[in-house]
């Protein structure tokens, strides 16, 4: 099948020409980046400014575009990978050169292996100085694009102005075709700075290539699935990026297959339908269960390490998996790789499968393994995390979205929330939580967003209170503070006895809000529900500090004793 994606150039009237002809006055390089991201259909910018990015941000001002400027560069590609995880839609994200553009490696890194849109705009030493040579601009790097080139799916380098709206939007392109992921944009100061007398950019077609799955491939899937005897689904993040969670249900419940999602895929299928086994992918039983089914249908997931209990997860029927990451295809299991769009991809299914009997029984096993589960965790005296999570998850609206840094409630999270949540977890770095939920309150101020820390990983984001209050964003911050980095605690006791390096001082957190004019209260597991119900209900910004000390579940993928 080939996709004509020739389209009629639309003629210009004369007064069109006429304006083309005669382009405003004052515009320079940094004009023709936000006309282009404002054609694209951008409204929304983060950033922070810098010395040779100048061009750009003064030509913000003469744009529709709203732009959220954070205190810290990796919190400014957190808030934009926030963005695109919930929108959908590219994020763009302005740095400058050198120690502005590097420090949102980690950022990049998170919006990499999360497959989220975010199109990275920098600025580069004068093009006087590149070329490898040491001439001493500050900000200079003899390579900049090579720091990035390991981390984003595509790099575009500008060296003229007139480049500038093609590199945007073949950026733009990237970002959008499965699977999504971070690109990079370089553009010199000079370039940017330049009075340009090219015309207004007008509209910009970057329209994402499909990813359509191979017929044949298909075919041999749908004939191994409707003919299966006890098919499992395993649903990961490709399902929710490809608005896919309806197709999936479609699909899970004609061949009456129980489906379990991954921690980056929670929200795919129903969590209460009965044959959901839910998230508990770090569980023997849960594992055991895939296991012996004797079809393995793996949607959007490169079955990684959590997602299969730290590599445990070895499956003795026939895996058939539908991914769009072409790195991801067959890298961890032996399995009937389909490269494609996850949305795509189960339409196919859909159509090609015939019916299965045996949905009473499937729904009986679902029931079984997550009775199985429950059990392990109640014999563990985890009373206190299973509160403080009820609490949250009870205080929280329903069409709320979370962000959840890397501490021990996300982990309990992961595999116990019931429903969407956005957690780090791609990259695992911290302070992913509270700048990640001003970006998605940057995209809809109508209802508030809850982001979840750790003492630890709170320290990384201390400066977007500034942020949070100048821009009146609607965030709750759930900071639970037991002193340190708790899940090394626990990590470094059980391997070693002791610990080292993982024991915090910190700031009163209630009052160091307070200075940022944020207002905060310090709750109790008891108190937990009720305080966080009215910070969240409250307009504007909060922080709630939990004093509590969490342990986390037993593993079950180390070796007994």
């Amino acid at each position: 099948m080939t996709h004509d994606h020739h389209h009629e150039i639309p003629r210009y009237t004369p007064e069109q020409t006429a304006r083309a002809l005669n382009p405003p006055a004052g515009r320079n390089g940094g004009d023709l980046v936000v006309e282009t991201l404002h054609g694209l259909g951008a409204t929304t910018v983060f950033g922070l400014p810098g010395q040779h990015a100048l061009g750009m941000f003064d030509a913000l001002r003469r744009s529709d575009l709203a732009y959220v400027g954070l205190r810290v560069e990796n919190n400014a590609g957190f808030a934009a990978d926030a963005y695109g995880r919930v929108t959908g839609e590219v994020a763009p994200l302005l740095l400058s050169t050198g120690p502005g553009a590097l420090t949102s490696l980690a950022a990049l890194q998170e919006a990499a292996a999360a497959s989220s849109p975010v199109l990275a705009i920098s600025s580069q030493i004068p093009s006087a100085g590149l070329g490898g040579g040491r001439h001493g601009y500050l900000h200079e790097l003899r390579d900049q694009q090579a720091s990035f080139r390991d981390i984003v799916k595509s790099v575009h380098l500008v060296r003229t102005a007139s480049q500038i709206p093609s590199a945007i939007a073949a950026a733009w392109e990237s970002a959008l075709t499965a699977p999504h992921g971070p690109v990079w944009v370089e553009i010199p100061q000079d370039v940017l700075l330049k009075e340009t007398t090219l015309p207004l950019v007008t509209a910009v077609d970057a329209t994402p290539r499909e990813l359509l799955p191979r017929p044949e491939l298909i075919a041999v899937a749908a004939h191994a699935l409707s003919h299966a005897e006890r098919p499992v689904i395993i649903a990961g993040g490709g399902v929710v990026r490809a608005d896919a969670a309806g197709k999936l249900r479609a699909l899970a419940e004609k061949l009456a297959a129980p489906v379990v999602t991954t921690f980056g895929g929670k929200g795919a299928f129903p969590w209460e339908h009965p044959l959901s086994l839910q998230s508990w992918l770090e569980d023997r039983h849960t594992t055991d269960f895939l296991q012996d089914a004797d079809v393995v249908l793996v949607v959007g997931s490169g079955l990684g390490e959590l997602s299969s209990n730290y590599y445990t997860f070895r499956p003795r029927g026939r895996l058939i998996q539908i991914e769009a990451d072409l790195g991801k295809l067959e890298s961890n299991l032996p399995a009937l790789g389909i490269h494609a769009d996850a949305r795509e991809a189960l339409s196919a299914l859909l159509e090609s499968v015939t019916g299965r009997e045996g949905a009473e029984s499937a729904r009986d096993e679902v029931r079984t393994v997550l009775a199985k589960v429950r059990t392990r965790i109640d014999a563990q005296d985890l009373a206190l995390e299973q509160r403080v999570l009820a609490s949250v998850r009870q205080a929280l609206p329903a069409t709320s979205p979370s962000f959840w840094d890397m501490t021990i409630l996300a982990y309990w999270a992961w595999s116990a929330w019931p429903g969407p949540m956005h957690s780090g977890q791609g990259a695992g770095g911290l302070g992913y939580g509270f700048p990640a939920a001003l970006g998605a309150a940057a995209a809809d101020r109508t209802k508030p967003v809850l982001a979840v820390s750790g003492d630890g990983g709170a320290m990384y984001s201390i400066a977007e209170l500034a942020t949070a209050r100048q821009y009146d964003l609607p965030v709750t911050w759930l900071i639970v503070d037991d002193g340190g980095y708790g899940i090394l605690r626990e990590y470094m006791t059980d391997a070693f006895g002791e610990t080292t390096g993982t024991e915090l001082a910190r700031p009163d957190f209630v009052a160091l809000a307070e200075s940022f004019s944020v207002p905060a209260v310090r709750t109790t597991p008891e108190a937990l529900r009720e305080d966080l119900s009215k910070a969240l209900a409250a307009p504007g910004p909060s922080v709630v500090v939990l004093p509590a000390l969490l342990k986390l579940f037993a593993p079950t993928h180390l070796p007994v004793e």
